[in-house]
């Protein structure tokens, strides 16, 4: 499998000549992301992570191309009309060939209680671990775990803690949309220092083989 990153939230997988494309948005390079891709899976509703303007224009060029979002993120996104397909927590379904595992359910919390969103978070064939906006822990062992590195709702501790947590093979940072270069300099060196897992930084729009 091959991961691509397209800067903030946004990766494509590839094996075989599939490809499935999660969190394509606002922060990121959407239309590289989406090029000959059918399928894509959005972890919320915020726009850094769903892009509905392009999106829906995706699927009004490519018909065949599905969607896979929570209920509440699709009520942000009527535009997608019957690519939409809705995902819940505990789920496990068929992709593109490749097999998910649904799992998480909420955005962290950032203050008082908001956003007070749904989240879910993607296992991808049981390798790769896309957690959207938030930290859960997900009940089976992945190898590859894409870890947030700057949001309101986190702190450099908590992202260190939850890389210990899921103790993954190696981790990759995603969510930095908002770090200049001395600041995602600073978060590489603490992962890399304390986070117990072999950890680096793909260069965007440069294939990994995982």
């Amino acid at each position: 499998m091959r991961l691509i990153t397209y800067g903030h939230a946004c990766v494509r997988l590839e094996s075989e000549g599939r490809a499935l494309v999660i969190d394509p948005g606002t922060f990121s390079d959407t239309e590289s992301a989406l090029e000959g891709a059918c399928y894509v899976l959005v972890t919320h509703e915020h726009p850094d992570h769903l892009d509905v303007e392009k999106l829906a224009a995706a699927c009004a060029r490519n018909p065949d191309l599905r969607v896979y979002l929570p209920p509440a993120a699709l009520e942000q996104a009527p535009e997608l009309g019957g690519a939409a397909i809705t995902v819940e927590p505990g789920q496990r379904l068929t992709v593109a060939g490749f097999t998910l595992d649904v799992v998480g359910g909420q955005h962290a919390e950032t203050y008082d209680g908001l956003p007070g969103c749904a989240n879910v978070g993607f296992v991808v064939d049981g390798d790769v671990y896309h957690p959207g906006d938030s930290l859960f822990v997900p009940p089976l062992p992945v190898s590859t775990l894409l870890v947030p590195a700057a949001a309101p709702w986190l702190k450099l501790a908590e992202a260190l803690d939850f890389v210990r947590s899921v103790k993954p093979v190696r981790a990759f940072p995603i969510h930095d949309a908002t770090l200049n270069e001395l600041g995602r300099q600073y978060f590489d060196s603490w992962l890399d220092f304390k986070g117990e897992t072999e950890y680096a930084r793909p260069r965007v729009g440069d294939p990994v083989t995982l």
